[in-house]
């Protein structure tokens, strides 16, 4: 399984980005993706994730209301639209898949994800 990850660049606070994570060799009818970032000197913390069997969606606090992730199953591809950005945003985002589905809850862990993206880098200035 290989992981692209894209979308990534600077924007205002209160714009928006959309992350891409395009997946080759994975099957897109179960398993999970999802979403993580890190920022410098900081631990990779979760941002969202997505149950590829029944869609269900489960995102971190920090990014409710504000990020939404997407799926495009004719493409293999997972979307992550970022709203109403702010600084605290500023991070490399990684998408990370797993091919047997867990339960929505461990979907935060990321030690649960064999496969990792390279990241993409969002910055959002004040």
């Amino acid at each position: 399984v290989q992981l692209q990850a894209s979308g990534g660049g600077l924007v205002q606070a209160g714009g928006s980005l959309r992350l891409s994570c395009a997946a080759s060799g994975h099957t897109f009818s179960s398993g999970n993706m999802g979403w993580f970032r890190q920022a410098p000197g900081k631990e990779r913390e979760f941002v969202g994730g997505i149950d590829l069997w029944n869609g269900r969606i489960h995102y971190a606090d920090s990014v409710k209301g504000r990020f939404t992730i997407s799926r495009d199953n004719a493409k293999n591809t997972v979307y992550l639209q970022m709203n109403s950005l702010k600084p605290e945003d500023t991070a490399v985002y990684y998408c990370a898949a797993r091919n047997r589905r867990i339960i929505i809850s461990a979907m935060n862990q990321a030690g649960v994800y064999e496969y990792w993206g390279q990241g993409t880098l969002v910055t959002v200035s004040s």
